[in-house]
Order: structure tokens, then sequence, then C-alpha cells
């Protein structure tokens, strides 16, 4: 073997070297996963389902309990990856926040997205923004899967956008009454399709009827008494469910399951006299009482 053949050979070697330490270095990188809600499709197809209406004047969305369901789902499904964060995509006057907006901007992992709302409140730009921010993402590496909760045909290409670049994206959608709310060329573009029943939204949509418990003369508690309600509450539940119910919650910290999440916030409000539905800051002091109390008995 010549010098030439010899030091081609030793590149080459080098070469193998460098993707070997490239590939091991890959392994070990964390699959990263974000939800992409539209929240125009949501209020409609969830608003339709659960409350027989489109309107969102004539009912209530728990949207932070909601999007807790919804990261609780997306770890069942993406057991071994780690979430990035929600993305929230509505449409608000001058790309103003409404105060509802605003607290769910303030929610921990979910970023708030605006697009514009016209004259006949109907959205403009957020499918635009969708796919911007899906493209982005996947370009840079910085996820490997989108769940994307939305039923416009204009998303497919934002879904071709990010699997052009190698993230997979999975349609997730609210079931129908009747007929169908996502258009057909988004299911076949998609790399899977799942659909969230009556029950799933349920305990999230109610009609409005007037305030549950809050009368004009209601006080808002504070953020130490409603922290102690959750304390009590966990007492309760550490009681009646036991240790090894203890040791499956605690990996799942911060979050709680939709369920355990749900019925903390109804047993809350019962003890309170008081509704927290859009409360955000006292919503975190009810789960932060409850979780306090439970890693006190750890």
């Amino acid at each position: 073997m010549n010098d030439d053949q010899e030091a081609l050979h030793a590149r080459i070697d080098r070469t193998n070297e460098l993707l070997q330490r490239m590939l091991a270095e890959v392994a070990k990188t964390p699959s990263t996963h974000a939800i992409f809600v539209d929240a125009g499709y949501l209020y409609a197809a969830a608003g339709r389902l659960v409350a027989g209406t489109e309107d969102r004047r004539a009912f209530d969305l728990d949207a932070e309990g909601l999007i807790d369901a919804l990261i609780d789902k997306a770890r069942t499904i993406f057991a071994d990856s780690r979430l990035l964060r929600v993305y929230w995509y509505d449409g608000a006057r001058r790309r103003i926040h409404t105060s509802e907006q605003q607290s769910i901007a303030e929610l921990p992992d979910v970023k708030v997205r605006l697009g514009n709302l016209n004259a006949n409140n109907q959205q403009k730009g957020v499918d635009s923004l969708i796919r911007s921010d899906l493209e982005s993402l996947a370009r840079h590496r910085a996820i490997s899967d989108a769940a994307l909760l939305g039923g416009d045909e204009d998303l497919v290409s934002a879904v071709e956008a990010a699997q052009g670049y190698g993230a997979r994206v999975h349609l997730w959608g609210i079931e129908a009454p009747e007929g169908r709310n996502q258009a057909e060329p988004l299911l076949w573009e998609v790399d899977s399709q799942r659909t969230f029943d009556l029950d799933f939204f349920k305990p999230y949509v109610s009609r409005r009827t007037g305030p549950a418990y809050e009368s004009a003369h209601a006080l808002r508690p504070s953020r130490e008494d409603v922290r102690f309600i959750g304390a009590q509450i966990a007492a309760k539940w550490l009681s009646s469910r036991g240790r090894d119910a203890l040791l499956e919650l605690l990996p799942g910290h911060p979050y709680l399951p939709g369920p355990v999440d749900q019925d903390l916030l109804v047993e809350a409000e019962g003890m309170l006299q008081y509704s927290l539905r859009g409360q955000a800051d006292l919503r975190r002091a009810l789960r932060d009482g409850f979780w306090q109390h439970l890693q006190t008995q750890y």
C-alpha cells in the first residue's frame, strides 16, 4: 500500500469515527414534542359537542384544565419524549389579548399566538402562524413530533413543511355529533390521527346558565386560603387512595392527570363556594397546596 492509499484509509477511518460520535450524541438526545392548538377549531368543535353551540358567548371553557389534560395525554402517547411547550393560536381584534387569552398566556409551558379577528369574528392569519412555528421548530430540530389540534384544510401546507424537515405530525380531533369536522386532505397528510370524545371534553366545557357559586357579593379568596384548601383535599385524597397511588402520581409533578385535576377543582369550588374558572393564579395555588402536602408525605 502506497502513501496515498494509506492517507486515504486514514481519512476514511477518521470520518467513520466522527460519524460514530455524532450518532452516539444523537442517540443520547431526548425526543421532544410540542402541542399546537387551533383555538378557533377547539371552541367551535368542543362547544358543538358538549354545549350544542359554536357560540363562545354561550359556554365556558376551562382552558387551563383542558391544556393540562392535553399535556397529560401527550405524555402518555410520547412516552420517551419531553414537552417543549403548548402553542395556543387564537384571534383577537388588533391582536390585543382578551383577559381570557392573557390568563392562558400566563400558564407555564404555554405560548399564545394571536391572529386578527375581523368584523364577523373570523380568525385571520392563524394558519400562517401555525405553519411558521411548525416549520421553524422542525427545521431547527427543536421537535421530533407535533400534536396538532385543528381541522382546517389550510393547515395541510404547515404539515407538509414540518414533515419536510423530518418531524412527524399527529392530528388530534374532536368528535363530531354529525359527519366530520376535519378536512379530508388534512387527514391524508398527517402521520397519525386520533379523536377525543365527549367524555374527554365534558369536564372542561359548560353552558352558561349563571355563575355556579359566585354572587355579586362573593369575596375572592386569597392564594393562601386556596393553597390550604388544596392541602386539605390532598390529605383526603391520600387517605382514600393510599401510598401506591401517590407513587404513581409523583413522577408527573408538576402536572396532575386530567381526572385528578378536575376532581380537585370541583371539590375546591364546593368548599370555597367560589368559582375558580378562569382564575389562573388561584388554580396554581390550589395545585401547589395539593402537591406540597403530598410531597411532605413521601
